[in-house]
């Protein structure tokens, strides 16, 4: 065997023996509030992106199908030869309308819309200051560029203050956060934000895959759940999560940034085509969420039971008043057999451990859904409370 190739497998081997292992499960149903597992188990699904429900939702689903008929299965190109069909072009404009930006262009998936921005709008006369929380994909997207690299505390408006202050003879200086960051559910400061980037000059891009269908009051997002709708430069999102739960991202945002994206963004000009079925039924999702508010009252419903009855059985939770409450267990093999047990009584939940969360912050991230009922999640906190007694938590 190869030395390299000896490597990789005691490496893995290594993950194995401690117990880490991060294991696929295989699903056999379509996605909603319960899933039935390879094994003929039915489980209620708590660890999925999917929260408003609409993962299997009917009129989602006929307008992929119908598109199948109009637009065929897929263009074997990318945009700018010959892969652009009007449903493409109606989904950015729906896009833009949704998000009140200038407009839209379409990725296969938002970590390529973050891998293909930072590169596309900065030389090594600029600089970007990036939230230490931050997805792997705003990392990634930042490391291609040749920016000056400047990192902030979570949040932490004093230290960002103190970045961009470092950074203030920069050409471009661009704030990057999430709008939610996806292992605490903490929200991201953007009126703050958004008062130190006028301060400075500074542009404002949002990842706001965690949070585009369902923050703020009609669903666009955390700049309208903060008050600063118009004020945020670049949002990125999937369509992967709360809009569809399928696949493809997205930028959103200035004119001028999108206009440059279209000619220089290496992963939209070297990617094939986002399939048409998922930008027809992803122009049925924005449809759904922005003439039904209930789905995402009945979400946030959802999310406060939840919050206050994990709270009463005394387990450690992070709640920020957002669908992703994390059980915090802090050891990883305590997580890992928290959540073995929790798949036994019928709740799939995935423990996250190292190198996903920093060491010593193991922990189960539950997600709730629109798809549940309240019956649900009594039944998934009395399982929580059952596991918690029999580990002696």
């Amino acid at each position: 065997m190869k030395t390299a190739l000896k490597y990789f497998k005691e490496i893995c081997q290594t993950i194995e023996k401690e117990g880490l292992t991060k294991n696929e499960k295989i699903i056999t149903s379509p996605q909603g509030a319960r899933v039935q597992l390879s094994d003929g188990r039915t489980v209620i699904n708590m660890c999925a992106n999917n929260y408003l429900g609409l993962g299997n939702n009917s009129e989602v689903i006929s307008a992929a199908k119908k598109s199948y008929d109009e637009y065929g299965y897929g263009l074997s190109s990318v945009r700018f030869i010959c892969g652009t069909q009007s449903v493409h072009k109606q989904l950015e404009q729906k896009l833009s309308e949704f998000l009140k930006t200038d407009d839209s262009i379409l990725y296969s998936s938002c970590f390529d819309a973050n891998g293909g921005l930072f590169e596309t709008l900065l030389t090594d006369q600029d600089a970007v200051i990036s939230d230490e929380l931050n997805h792997a994909s705003i990392i990634d997207g930042i490391r291609l560029c040749k920016a000056k690299k400047f990192r902030y505390k979570n949040n932490d408006m004093q230290d960002l203050r103190a970045k961009l202050e470092e950074a203030k003879d920069c050409r471009i200086k661009l704030i990057a956060t999430d709008g939610v960051f996806s292992m605490d559910g903490i929200v991201a400061n953007l009126k703050a934000i958004c008062d130190l980037a006028d301060e400075y000059e500074a542009l404002v891009m949002v990842d706001d895959s965690h949070s585009a269908g369902f923050m703020g009051k009609t669903g666009r997002g955390t700049a309208e759940h903060c008050g600063v709708e118009g004020r945020v430069d670049i949002i990125t999102g999937t369509f992967g999560k709360a809009l569809g739960g399928a696949s493809g991202g997205f930028t959103s945002g200035r004119r001028e940034i999108i206009d440059l994206l279209r000619q220089r963004s290496r992963p939209y000009l070297f990617s094939n085509t986002l399939a048409p079925a998922v930008a027809s039924a992803s122009i049925k999702v924005l449809d759904i969420i922005q003439n039904d508010l209930s789905i995402r009252e009945r979400l946030f419903e959802n999310t406060r039971l939840f919050a206050e009855k994990i709270k009463e059985i005394g387990l450690d939770v992070l709640d920020n008043g957002t669908p992703i409450i994390p059980v915090m267990l802090y050891d990883e093999h305590k997580a890992v057999e928290m959540a073995r047990r929790m798949m036994e009584k019928g709740v799939y939940v995935v423990a996250f451990s190292y190198p996903v969360v920093p060491r010593g912050k193991a922990r189960i991230r539950t997600q709730i859904s629109a798809a549940l009922d309240k019956e649900d999640i009594l039944y998934i906190v009395d399982c929580f409370r059952q596991v918690k007694e029999e580990m002696n938590i």
